[in-house]
């Protein structure tokens, strides 16, 4: 069976990708800063393993453990909620170190065997707000739009050898804890000048009920990987979709 390698698998987006595939019946290899054996039943063709994409050595070791790899997912990535001038120059660059430098890293050291081979395919997961900017997310959007970027060119330096690069980019997901999580990066310390304009974001309702579940994302990667004809981007969630189409995209 073939075999994928996913990374950020604790929770969210990262365990549903690595539940669908689980499923499917391919070969998974699931990594997690801090390894968990109780997030996914046990499976024969299921192995978890350490991994810190910030750390060139975490990386090599956990790649030769996982040993031929068919599909990459670069899912681990880390957010940031906050104006520019509240954001640390040092919680700036270690939320690039993950959701910019250690995709790309993952990507240099697994790459080669595919070309070697001449098939395989690199997905990474972005953001809809690449498409779409949202006040307060100026570092964030930044990173996943570096992301893109790197990904649309990869892409045409690795069809030379039969490898494909692909994005797929979620929609809002409050099932991942992703706004707790970035609240809780930028520590509150918003500047006064902007304290009641970040406060009317936070406070602020949703317009409409669309939102993008792990299961969204899950199956936008399955068939981004599965499916070579896919399109370059692909929108995971309706508020994702709609999104998509608002930027003038088309979903075929």
């Amino acid at each position: 069976m073939p075999k994928i390698f996913i990374t950020g698998c604790s929770s969210g987006f990262g365990l549903a990708i690595a539940q669908q595939f689980v499923a499917a019946g391919w070969d998974v290899v699931a990594t997690m800063r801090t390894p968990r054996n109780d997030l996914i039943p046990a499976n024969d063709r299921l192995k978890i393993l350490a991994l810190d994409v910030t750390s060139a050595d975490s990386i090599t070791k956990a790649v030769e453990a996982a040993g031929p790899i068919d599909a990459l997912v670069n899912n681990a990535g880390v957010g940031m909620l906050n104006v520019l001038e509240g954001a640390e120059m040092s919680k700036i660059r270690e939320l690039f170190e993950t959701n910019v430098f250690g995709a790309m890293a993952m990507t240099k050291v697994v790459l080669p065997q595919m070309r070697v081979r001449r098939s395989g395919v690199i997905v990474n997961v972005s953001s809809i707000v690449t498409l779409k900017p949202l006040p307060a997310l100026s570092v964030y959007s930044a990173s996943k739009a570096a992301l893109n970027a790197f990904t649309k060119s990869l892409a045409l330096e690795a069809a030379v050898f039969g490898v494909r690069a692909k994005l797929v980019l979620p929609g809002s997901s409050p099932a991942t804890g992703f706004g707790k999580n970035a609240v809780a990066r930028m520590g509150m310390d918003i500047p006064e000048p902007y304290s009641a304009f970040v406060q009317d974001v936070l406070a602020a309702p949703r317009s409409g009920t669309e939102v993008t579940t792990p299961e969204d994302v899950a199956e936008a990667v399955w068939r981004a990987v599965t499916q070579p004809d896919m399109p370059m981007k692909t929108p995971a969630g309706a508020d994702a979709q709609t999104w998509f189409r608002e930027a003038g995209h088309s979903l075929s």
